[in-house]
């Protein structure tokens, strides 16, 4: 396989545009990337509100949240390559109107079946956006100085997102049904792609560019294939045939996969990406840090809806450091990886979201609010410092034709730890909320009925019965209640050890991948 240049010794093509054209294709880049991610969280602190409403399984949830994020990991590479043939201002125009149709089903939706369909079009639409909007940024902004600082904005939108989602949603959750958290995204898509209709500069890959439609197939299989086995192995148990098979299937398609791409003249993921260590580093440091940060904020928000019973805005206002942070401290960030290195930032940012992953495992059923404000925090500042450095290094380890595809590549190893973080998370909230039950019910006041009583309604429900928990007296339900809050939080417990595990692990792998000193490549990147 041959070596891609080094991004040291090749120098950015001198395109030169309008500073009009640089700020509006930023503003609408950023922009897009915000409707993109409005639905992310908001919807997953909405589950609890939908659960009651359309009386869903944990497992339906599961598959709510995961079928916005399946279709956005299988297919941003594909959208990735058809910006780069037919226009990134294209695709960024139609990947704006299938988030906008999405939502509309999602917004009329009288089931879990539409609402799963409203999901999936959403994510689709969000396939298109992630792509085209850093490539349009990427390709007006040359200079790697600039790109970075663009990059740190980008980031910071999609922070921006993230906060905002679940803070509407509660707004309009405390007012109307739940239907309606889905029209900003509606109003929003339609106005952004009004002004990019108009404002856009469409511009496309410097080299020939073809569809990979064996490759493209082999990539939905194995992520589609891998997703469905992690959640159906909660629901028959890990040695069901179904979910065997599926993680056969998964292993298959993705070793044909490689070797399709490899023999292909034109793949959608060139192979040549992984021949430079910092790319393959922030490749497994983007997958494991999305696991666990939309796998906790996942965690979290059930956390804070069933065992404290609060409301979707004062969910959304406890978890609000969480991906705040991103946008308030994105500017800094910036700057930091400019002074210093990204590597060190990026390394710094892991540790200390790793640190405060863990210290969600202190928490439990009385936890106050300044607690687990102060704990949030250290994890949202840990996030800020990590997510902007991810891209950045992708993008800029390679040479400046290939950086679409990279940032492209990125965003889909994004999706993929997103999509495998609430399908993960959720089994084991499930599986060790079950499994610690009993034990807690044995050591209660409960009579032999009620405990009876209580593990049934969980076991039919799963974790969703903290929401509807009550038995015929008032005492045995603040009983029952209690016990199944001590139950759930030995699940958060195990949520936080992993993720947090799984923060400090990538903090390990970018020391050793992309390391934190100054080097020729990042003395360019700061020039």
């Amino acid at each position: 396989m041959p070596a891609i240049t080094s991004p040291a010794s090749e120098q950015s093509p001198q395109r030169t545009a309008p500073t009009r054209h640089l700020a509006a294709t930023t503003v609408l880049a950023c922009l897009g990337v915000l409707v993109s991610y409005l639905p992310v969280v908001g919807v997953s602190v909405s589950l609890p509100v939908i659960q009651q409403a359309l009386n869903a399984s944990t497992t339906q949830l599961q598959w709510i949240a995961t079928l916005f994020i399946l279709p956005t990991a299988a297919l941003l590479l594909t959208f990735g390559v058809l910006g780069d043939i037919f226009g990134r201002k294209k695709v960024f125009l139609a990947g704006l109107a299938l988030v906008v149709v999405g939502c509309l089903v999602c917004l009329t939706a009288n089931g879990v079946v539409q609402l799963c369909a409203g999901q999936a079009l959403t994510g689709f639409g969000t396939a298109a956006l992630m792509p085209s909007t850093l490539a349009l940024l990427t390709h007006v902004r040359t200079d790697r100085r600039q790109r970075t600082q663009a990059i740190a904005l980008w980031t910071a939108s999609l922070g921006l997102g993230l906060t905002l989602g679940p803070l509407i949603n509660g707004l309009i959750l405390d007012h109307t049904s739940w239907r309606w958290i889905f029209l900003p995204c509606v109003i929003i898509g339609a106005l952004v792609a009004v002004a990019g209709a108009y404002l856009l500069t469409d511009s496309r890959a410097d080299r020939e560019r073809h569809l990979d439609l064996p490759g493209q197939l082999l990539a939905v299989v194995t992520i589609t294939s891998l997703v469905y086995a992690v959640i159906q192995g909660g629901v028959t148990g890990w040695g069901s045939a179904e979910v065997v098979i599926g993680f056969v299937v998964a292993a298959a398609a993705l070793a044909a996969f490689v070797v399709t791409e490899l023999r292909s003249p034109h793949p959608m993921l060139d192979m040549r990406l992984f021949s430079s260590l910092a790319f393959s580093g922030t490749a497994a440091v983007m997958c494991l840090t999305l696991f666990a940060q939309v796998g906790l904020v996942f965690t979290l928000s059930e956390y804070f809806g069933l065992v404290h019973h609060d409301s979707t805005f004062d969910i959304a206002i406890r978890l609000i450091a969480l991906n705040g942070f991103t946008v308030v401290l994105g500017p800094l960030v910036g700057r930091l990886m400019v002074r210093t290195t990204p590597g060190l930032v990026l390394v710094a940012g892991l540790v200390v979201g790793g640190v405060g992953a863990l210290l969600v495992g202190t928490f439990d059923a009385s936890t106050g609010v300044a607690v687990s404000a102060a704990v949030i925090g250290i994890l949202g500042i840990g996030i800020a410092l990590a997510t902007a450095p991810i891209t950045t290094i992708a993008v800029n380890s390679l040479p400046p034709h290939l950086a679409p595809t990279a940032g492209a590549a990125n965003s889909a190893l994004r999706q993929i730890g997103s999509a495998l973080g609430p399908a993960v998370f959720g089994v084991l909230l499930t599986n060790r909320t079950l499994s610690t039950l009993p034990g807690h019910l044995a050591a209660s006041d409960l009579g032999a009925t009620d405990r009876g009583t209580v593990l049934g309604m969980v076991s039919d429900a799963g974790i969703q019965a903290g929401a509807f928990l009550r038995l015929s007296t008032g005492p045995a339900t603040a009983e029952a209640r209690a016990v199944y809050g001590a139950s759930f939080t030995n699940a958060l417990h195990t949520c936080a050890l992993v993720g947090g595990v799984g923060m400090l692990a990538a903090a390990a792998m970018a020391l050793v991948t992309i390391g934190v000193r100054k080097t020729a490549h990042n003395a360019a990147a700061g020039s």
